[in-house]
C-alpha cells in the first residue's frame, strides 16, 4: 500500500484538487468564526494574558497534528518525507515574526483571522485586509533593496530534531509536554489578569491531555520506519516494475533525455571513484550508496520535469541504490540498463570497444581498459541526438508528480 499523503492531482486531476483545497479552506474559515477567532477582540486579549483561547486552540491543533503526523507515519500510513516542510531562513523568519506580531497586537488579527472577519462582514477585518494586501504590495516592490537579508541564513528544510540530533519521536513527546505546560501557565495567567473561575472549566480536558501524550510517547517507543521498513512497505509494487523491466531505460533513451532542454536530467554515478575518474557520462555525478542519504533532501526537492537515472559498470550495484532511492520516495528514478557497459558497448567507437574489451569480466566490474582517467572527455560520454534516435527502444520515462508545498495555521 501507498502510503499518504495523497496525491490528489493523479486521482481528482488538476481542477479538482483545488475543489478540495477550496472545501478544506471553508471549512477552516467556518471553524475560526465558530470560535471567535473573527472578533478582533478575543484573539487581542490574549497579549493582555486575560483570554488566551486562541493560543490554547491553535496550539493545541498544531501539537495534536504533529502527534498524528508522526503516529501515522510510525505505522506507517504516512510518508513523512513527502510532507511539506517550510524551508528556513532563520534572521528573516525572526524579523517577519516580529513585524506580523506587532500588526497582530495593533490590529486584532492575524491575516487568516481577518479574511474570516472581512468575510463575515466586519469593517475592522475588511480594513485589515486591505492593510494586508498594502503590505504585500510594498513588500514587492521594495524587497529589492533588502533581498540579500531576504535570503540570508537558508538553512533548507530543517526540523528540531535535526537542530537537537534526537529521535523524532523524543522530540515529540517534549513538544506535547512543553505544550501542556503552556497550557497550564495560560490558564494560571486567565485567573490572574481576566478573573477566569478555573473550577468551572471542563475536567475532560486532562483526559484529552494525557491521551495525547500517551500518543506521543507510544510514537517514540515505535519510532520511525527506517529504509529497510519502508522498503518493505513497497517491496511488492517496485519489485514487480524491477522484474517486468520498467525502470531500466535503454542508453538511447538516456541519450535522448541528456539532451532534451525541456527535461532536468540528474545522472547519478555509483560506482567507485577509481571507475568514475576512467569514465563517466557528461553532467554525472558520483554519488556512491554511502553518500546518498545525504542527498536525499535535495533529490525530493527537484523540479517536476526532473529525471534521476542511477548508473553502475552493470545494473548490481545501481538497482540497490534504485531501491533506496524509491524507498525515501525519491520520484522519477530509472536505472540505466545494463549500465556504463552497455551505454559503451552501444555509443563506444568500434576500434576503442573491440581494443579495450575484458573478456570475462566480473559481474558489475567495468568491462574495458581506458588508457588513462578520462572523466567525460571521450565523445560517447555525451553522444548526439542524431545518433541515439537511429536506435529503437520502448520510452519507459513517465514524470511522476510532485507533492506540492501546503498551508497551515493562522496566517
Amino acid at each position: 500500500m501507498t502510503p499518504f499523503p495523497l496525491p490528489l492531482a493523479e486521482i481528482m486531476g488538476h481542477w479538482g484538487q483545488y475543489v478540495v483545497y477550496l472545501l478544506i479552506g471553508m471549512a477552516f474559515g467556518v471553524a475560526l468564526e465558530v470560535s471567535g477567532f473573527a472578533n478582533a477582540p478575543l484573539p487581542a486579549a490574549q497579549f493582555y494574558f486575560r483570554n488566551m483561547t486562541v493560543l490554547k486552540v491553535m496550539f493545541g491543533a498544531i501539537v495534536t497534528a504533529m502527534v498524528l503526523v508522526f503516529f501515522t507515519a510510525a505505522i506507517g500510513l504516512l510518508d513523512y518525507s513527502l510532507v511539506y516542510v517550510n524551508e528556513t531562513y532563520l534572521w528573516p523568519g525572526i524579523v517577519g515574526g516580529l513585524i506580523m506580531g506587532v500588526g497582530f497586537i495593533l490590529g486584532g488579527y492575524c491575516p487568516g483571522t481577518s479574511v474570516v472577519g472581512a468575510a463575515v462582514g466586519k469593517i475592522d477585518g475588511i480594513i485589515f485586509v486591505l492593510g494586508v494586501l498594502f503590505g504585500i504590495f510594498a513588500f514587492g516592490e521594495t524587497v529589492g533593496f533588502y533581498e540579500a537579508f531576504w535570503h540570508s541564513s537558508y538553512m533548507g528544510r530543517f526540523t528540531i530534531p535535526e537542530w537537537l540530533g534526537l529521535p523524532y519521536g523524543v522530540v515529540v513527546v517534549g513538544v506535547v509536554l512543553m505544550a501542556l505546560f503552556m497550557f497550564w501557565g495560560a490558564e494560571q495567567l486567565e485567573h490572574i489578569f481576566g478573573g477566569r473561575d478555573l473550577s468551572k472549566e471542563p475536567k475532560w480536558r486532562y483526559y484529552a491531555g494525557a491521551g495525547l501524550l500517551g500518543l506521543a510517547v507510544l510514537t517514540a517507543i515505535i519510532g520511525q520506519p527506517t529504509t529497510e521498513q519502508k522498503w518493505a512497505r513497497i517491496e511488492a509494487t517496485e519489485t514487480a516494475r524491477l522484474d517486468n523491466r520498467e525502470v531500466q531505460i535503454h542508453p538511447a533513451e538516456l541519450a535522448l533525455t541528456m539532451t532534451d532542454d525541456t527535461l532536468r536530467t540528474i545522472i547519478l554515478d555509483v560506482r567507485p571513484e577509481a571507475d568514475f575518474n576512467l569514465f563517466h557520462l557528461q553532467e554525472a555525478r558520483h554519488a556512491p550508496l554511502a553518500v546518498l542519504p545525504d542527498m536525499l533532501d535535495e533529490l525530493r526537492d527537484t523540479p517536476e520535469n526532473a529525471v534521476i537515472v542511477v548508473v553502475g559498470n552493470d545494473e548490481a550495484a545501481a538497482t540497490e541504490a534504485w531501491k533506496f532511492l524509491r524507498a525515501e520516495s525519491v520520484r522519477s528514478t530509472y536505472i540505466l540498463e545494463g549500465g556504463l557497459n552497455n551505454w559503451i558497448r552501444t555509443f563506444g567507437d568500434e576500434a576503442f570497444v573491440a581494443d579495450s574489451s575484458i573478456a570475462g569480466a566480473a559481474d558489475d566490474q567495468l568491462a574495458f581498459v581506458f588508457p588513462a582517467a578520462l572523466g567525460s572527455k571521450l565523445a560517447f560520454a555525451a553522444p548526439n541526438d542524431t545518433l541515439a534516435r537511429s536506435f529503437s527502444f520502448t520510452p519507459k520515462i513517465v514524470l511522476e508528480v510532485k507533492r506540492g508545498p501546503g498551508g497551515g495555521g493562522c496566517g
